[in-house]
């Protein structure tokens, strides 16, 4: 009996952590994804020096919360949603940055 409440509780512990990788990872690939439409933004010229920076660090705001929040192996439900939310308002800014008519 305590054998197979053992087992039932590691396999418990796998999952969620297993969990905790997927949205990390997810959450990680989105941001790769938003750092690479900066960089294209910077390089074709529909982001001026100054946007290019406030993005970069927004994203560098977004990489501390990713980090805080799977620090503990465990990225809950509330974190996942701030990062998400992090996110998003990056997403919309780097549109509106470049698509805002100012280029360098």
């Amino acid at each position: 009996m305590k054998t197979s409440a053992l087992a039932l509780l590691l396999t418990a512990l796998l999952v969620t952590h297993i969990d905790a990788q997927a949205q990390t990872a997810r959450a990680e690939r989105r941001e790769a994804r938003q750092e690479e439409r900066i960089q294209r933004g910077a390089a074709n010229g529909s982001l001026t020096a100054q946007e290019t920076l406030k993005l970069e660090k927004e994203q560098a705001r977004i990489d501390q919360l990713e980090n805080k929040a799977a620090a503990d192996g465990v990225v809950t439900g509330k974190e996942r949603r701030r990062i998400e939310t992090a996110q998003d308002a990056a997403s919309r800014d780097i549109r509106r940055k470049k698509h805002n008519g100012r280029t360098q």
